[in-house]
């Protein structure tokens, strides 16, 4: 296995979410790898957890990424978070991104997951990609 490419696949990932024009239009520039101190936007992106599963075969390294990509707002209700969410879907789906090392084969959407954080009054959408990358 390879976590190698994790770095690569990460930054990938965020550079295809900021130059997306829908997503943009949606939040502006609310895509965040790091939170921001002070106060947060109304409606913003974050890149979450992942985990690195092996794929590794007799031609190289290699590895699966399933990690999440999260929509957070404090909208009355779901309508603009799900908007968001399907930019997010749509510029990741089948994404043709560039690696800083090796190259990626696949990255499909998996699920998503809906909530409120009643607490904060936010609305939460976790979405999981599914990421196969190769260290050649």
């Amino acid at each position: 296995m390879s976590y190698g490419m994790a770095v690569a696949l990460q930054s990938a990932v965020y550079q295809r979410l900021t130059a997306d024009a829908t997503l943009t239009g949606l939040i502006g520039t609310a895509v965040f790898d790091e939170l921001p101190s002070g106060v947060f936007p109304a409606t913003y992106v974050t890149l979450g957890p992942e985990v690195a599963v092996e794929r590794s075969d007799k031609t190289g390294g290699g590895a699966l990424h399933r990690f999440s990509v999260a929509v957070i707002s404090d909208a009355a209700g779901f309508a603009h978070p799900k908007a968001v969410a399907v930019a997010i879907c749509d510029a990741l789906q089948d994404a043709a991104l560039t690696l800083s090392r090796g190259h990626l084969v696949s990255l499909n959407f998996e699920r998503a997951v809906a909530s409120r954080e009643e607490a904060a009054s936010l609305r939460r959408i976790e979405l999981r990609f599914a990421a196969r990358v190769d260290d050649q």
